[in-house]
């Protein structure tokens, strides 16, 4: 699930179709640690100087989150 995840993030198709939780697993996955405020959850990890900030649109992540976290990936070869 978590491949499927990770390809349906860099394939580009799917930003509007992406749901959070599936998103969250593939972090954590990835060795992402995570905290909350409000309704931003706010991932790291220690080898990578930037964050990631995710918010839930329902049972869905944001497209233009989405886009960003492609962008993200590509930019540290994740």
């Amino acid at each position: 699930m978590a491949r499927d995840t990770y390809a349906d993030v860099m394939s580009g198709r799917k930003n509007n179709n992406i749901r959070f939780a599936d998103l969250q697993r593939l972090l954590k996955i990835m060795g992402f640690s995570f905290r909350v405020k409000g309704d931003h959850f706010i991932y790291w990890r220690n080898d990578i100087p930037e964050i990631i900030n995710i918010q839930p649109a329902g049972s869905m992540v944001k497209a233009y989150q989405v886009k960003q976290i492609r962008i993200f990936f590509e930019k540290y070869g994740i």
